[in-house]
């Protein structure tokens, strides 16, 4: 994990999450509401991608503005059927491998009780989940030998080289630890940048959920959400929402 993800990682465990202080009274979901949190900002026009044309309003100084008449119904739909997810009892994995979505990932996922990836995705997270979950096991193993001080037949090169791996195995998957079973959907805050998972998932034939900007192919995922996948205050209102439906 780089020192950013590393750092935003530690903020993390001071702070209170972000959700468990929301007003979800407040938090509408319409498109004036959309409009203020810069949903609609796209991508510059030389970046985007023909298959979202259909979810393009305009373009304005360059930039592609995404049409919130059609992103509010797809939003809505996913809405509904992450609810109907996490009613069945099914985990939803939350995927963000972005710096600044990353914060937002963790929140989420620690305020709906699912797992999740910051880090670069592991390839076989969900194609060859067996070996993950054995990798896991031998983290969680390492990690009770530690608190409870059983290495001390190891020399000091030797229990340092084991706190190496236990941090490198954290860091790639501690958000998944909790994760005993494929998911039941995957949501992933950038389909092009968080590909992988939207690969492996689609082979499982596991629902993906995915933010769709202009410069991607919404096609890839079951359940697009044309917005915004980059600015704070766009990433802020759909991870609330979705923070407010499966908490309902």
């Amino acid at each position: 994990m780089s020192d950013e993800k590393n750092a935003s990682k530690d903020a993390q465990t001071q702070k209170s999450n972000i959700f468990a202080g929301f007003d979800f009274e407040k938090h509408h979901l319409s498109m004036e509401s959309m409009l203020a949190a810069g949903v609609h900002f796209g991508h510059p026009k030389s970046r985007r991608n023909p298959k979202m044309n259909d979810f393009i309003f305009t373009t304005r100084n360059n930039v592609n503005i995404i049409d919130l008449g059609k992103s509010l119904p797809l939003f809505e739909t996913a809405l509904e059927f992450m609810s109907e997810i996490n009613s069945s009892g099914k985990k939803i994995l939350f995927v963000g491998t972005k710096k600044q979505a990353a914060n937002f990932v963790i929140d989420i996922a620690d305020f709906t009780e699912n797992p999740y990836v910051i880090e670069r995705w592991l390839g076989g997270t969900l194609t060859n989940f067996n070996s993950i979950r054995t990798r896991i096991k031998h983290m969680v193993e390492l990690r009770g030998q530690f608190e409870k001080d059983e290495l001390g037949k190891y020399t000091k090169l030797e229990r340092l080289k084991k706190q190496e791996e236990l941090e490198k195995l954290t860091r790639r998957m501690g958000g998944i630890e909790s994760m005993s079973e494929l998911p039941g959907a995957v949501f992933v805050t950038d389909i092009k940048v968080d590909h992988l998972a939207v690969k492996e998932a689609t082979r499982l034939g596991i629902p993906v959920i995915g933010i769709s900007d202009t410069n991607v192919n919404p096609e890839h995922v079951d359940y697009p959400i044309p917005a915004n996948d980059d600015a704070l205050s766009s990433l802020k209102y759909v991870f609330g929402h979705i923070a407010k439906k499966l908490k309902a």
